[in-house]
Order: structure tokens, then C-alpha cells, then sequence
């Protein structure tokens, strides 16, 4: 399937309290990973160790062919350009339209040719149904059509792993589902994502693989089973 992400028996540790301990994970090109359970239960921390903000003591930790236990600082900005980050609050330059926006984050990541720079604007914008509002403010924009244009953002250097942290929480059940779901269809294209998330129903709605967050260990379930726990 093409092995994306591999922990092995891995403890993740922030200012010296563990997290998460014993955490055994592999995931592959095309999952669609929830990842649930209560605040602080090491949700965010686990996305933030898949891109190197926060250190794996202990065991094992390979993504994207980077051992996150030994990572150069200098490596770090290379391993994520391959990953694309969906933030809950958004985080777009609020001074700045939806293509100065993304364009910022191109030049920034090493292109320059501005031709190819417009192709691709308009390629992830596309992507995400957002192919006629370039111009506009983020202020200009609903939440639901603000986290398309960060999700656009997260597509725009064709990551192979799309982390989510609570993508849909700022959002209406509704808008939230549509959110989901076009994460859902960007798995189906072969970026494995991994959405963390307190919306247990989207677990039967876009079915994937369910890790639950518990007492510091990660432990995979079936989605039924998420769903009678509410």
C-alpha cells in the first residue's frame, strides 16, 4: 500500500510529562485516520510529533522515510513540505486575498515562476470547489469556504499526508459534514489524511480507520463501536 508513517512502542513527551506511551501506528498512502477522544488526550500532540514539533522519546518514529527520533533541524522544512496542516482556527494572512494567500506559502516553499505559481493557485482552488473566489478577503468568506481555502493551502506542494486538527469544530453540523467529506475525497486520490476530531457521526458518515485516545495509549477500534459510546 506504501507505508507512510511507522511508530514502533514510541512515547511522546511535552515539558517532560509523558503524553502518549507505547503508541504502535502505521499508516499508508490513501488512509483515512480518525483520531478521537477528549481534550488532552494527545490528539494534537500525535500530529504535532508526525511533523517534528514535538520530540518521540523512546521506540521508533519514521515518516515520509525521516527518523523523527534522529531528524536534522536542517531536514525538518523538507519533511514538511511533503505534509499539508489543516488548522482548526484557519491561520490565513487576514491582510491579504485567498491567492496572495496561497501564493505567499508557494514562494515561500521555493517557487518562482509565476505562471506555474497562478497554475497551481487555481488547481487546489479548483480542487476544493473555491476556483471563483480568489479575490476575495478571508473576512469576505463563511468559515465553511475559509477552511476550503486552508485545506487548498494544505494540497498546495501535493503532500502526501494531510494532518486536520479538529478541521470541522469552528463549524455548523452541516458545513462541518462537507468539510469531512472533501478531506475524504482527497484520501480516495491517494493522500493519506489524518483528522482529528470530536464529531463521532462523521466516523459512520465517511468511514475510516478509528484511533481512540485514551489514558495515554492509542488504541484502534471499530467505528460502530465510537458511535455507541456517545
Amino acid at each position: 500500500m506504501g507505508l507512510l508513517i511507522k511508530y514502533t512502542d514510541a512515547s511522546i513527551v511535552r515539558q517532560e510529562s509523558v503524553i502518549l506511551k507505547n503508541v504502535d501506528l502505521e499508516v499508508n498512502k490513501g488512509d483515512f485516520v480518525y483520531a478521537i477522544g477528549k481534550v488532552g488526550s494527545g490528539k494534537s500532540t500525535l500530529l504535532k510529533s508526525i511533523y517534528a514539533d514535538i520530540p518521540v522519546e523512546d521506540g521508533t518514529a519514521n515518516v515520509l522515510n525521516y527518523d523523527l527520533r534522529n531528524i536534522k533541524r536542517k531536514q525538518i522544512p523538507y519533511l514538511r513540505r511533503k505534509i499539508g496542516i489543516v488548522f482548526q482556527d484557519f491561520q490565513l494572512l487576514i491582510d491579504r486575498s485567498v491567492n496572495d494567500n496561497l501564493e505567499f506559502v508557494l514562494k515561500a516553499t521555493g517557487w518562482s515562476k509565476t505562471s506555474e505559481i497562478k497554475d497551481r493557485i487555481n488547481s487546489v482552488l479548483a480542487q476544493v470547489g473555491m476556483q471563483t473566489k480568489g479575490y476575495k478577503m478571508p473576512h469576505q468568506l463563511s468559515g465553511g469556504e475559509q477552511q476550503r481555502v486552508v485545506i487548498a493551502r494544505a494540497l498546495l506542494n501535493s503532500p502526501e499526508i494531510i494532518l486536520a486538527d479538529e478541521p470541522t469544530g469552528n463549524l455548523d453540523p452541516d458545513t462541518g459534514a462537507m468539510i469531512a467529506g472533501l478531506l475524504y475525497e482527497i484520501s480516495k486520490m491517494g493522500t493519506a489524511v489524518i483528522m482529528s476530531t470530536h464529531n463521532h457521526h462523521l466516523t459512520k458518515e465517511f468511514p475510516g480507520r478509528v484511533l481512540l485516545f485514551e489514558n495515554q495509549i492509542i488504541e484502534e477500534v471499530k467505528p460502530i463501536i465510537v458511535a455507541q459510546k456517545e
